[in-house]
């Protein structure tokens, strides 16, 4: 990705994952965590270091942001350049769809516990970055958009069967809030002129021109 671009979509694991390899007698354990901030990413480390206090190396690498403006490794003990860096190098030059590396929000943190067999400078860079690469093999990930959010009111006797009708026309529908009068569906749809006119012939038609839509702004929405 062009980081001088402003990203309208990027991919992120969907929730915690965690995955091992054995290399010549040393466990690699990589987890891997969504996280929306570095105090997240830090809070990981911490976890995994209580949690495997035994273990020699806690190594870590994270991106953040949807332009991935934030990027950072620690090698944690293990000669420099050997760990941090290869696994930041497996996370940002992972291809989500053919040509995109897009992958951002995310953490990921390999514990070794040494098997009593020395890897030498190039075995431990292709031990950590096959270790975060297997694992982002098996993991869930999922798509972030940017989208435009609409809500659109309905009475309430109408409000369950027009989210119905939305959802079963591929209409993303993020929840429905209750006023005092009137159910307001939170809709989300990509933000383009064709897409906003296809969206307002179709909600006249399901709704007998009883619904309007009004423009609540953009979110990054979890996409599944």
């Amino acid at each position: 990705m062009d980081n001088d671009s402003v990203a309208t979509a990027y991919t992120t694991v969907d929730g915690d994952f965690a995955a091992e390899l054995e290399i010549k007698r040393s466990r690699f354990i990589t987890y891997l965590r969504r996280v929306d901030s570095e105090a997240a990413a830090r809070a990981l480390v911490a976890e995994l270091r209580k949690k495997h206090f035994d273990a020699r190396h806690h190594c870590s690498a994270f991106i953040l942001g949807p332009d991935r403006t934030a990027m950072r490794s620690n090698d944690d003990g293990e000669p420099s350049g050997t760990a941090g860096i290869p696994m930041l190098d497996a996370l940002a030059k992972r291809e989500t769809a053919p040509g995109t590396t897009d992958l951002s929000d995310i953490a990921a943190v390999v514990v070794r516990y040494f098997g009593g067999i020395l890897l030498g400078a190039g075995g431990l860079v292709r031990a950590y970055s096959e270790s975060v690469s297997t694992a982002l093999d098996a993991a869930p990930l999922l798509r972030r958009e940017r989208l435009r959010i609409l809500g659109v009111d309905a009475d309430y006797a109408a409000a369950g069967r027009l989210e119905n009708d939305l959802r079963a026309a591929g209409i993303q529908v993020l929840g429905t809030e209750y006023g005092p009068r009137l159910a307001t569906l939170r809709v989300a749809l990509n933000d383009q002129a064709p897409v906003l006119a296809a969206f307002a012939d179709r909600l006249a038609s399901l709704s007998a021109g009883a619904s309007t839509a009004t423009n609540l702004g953009t979110e990054w929405v979890d996409v599944r």
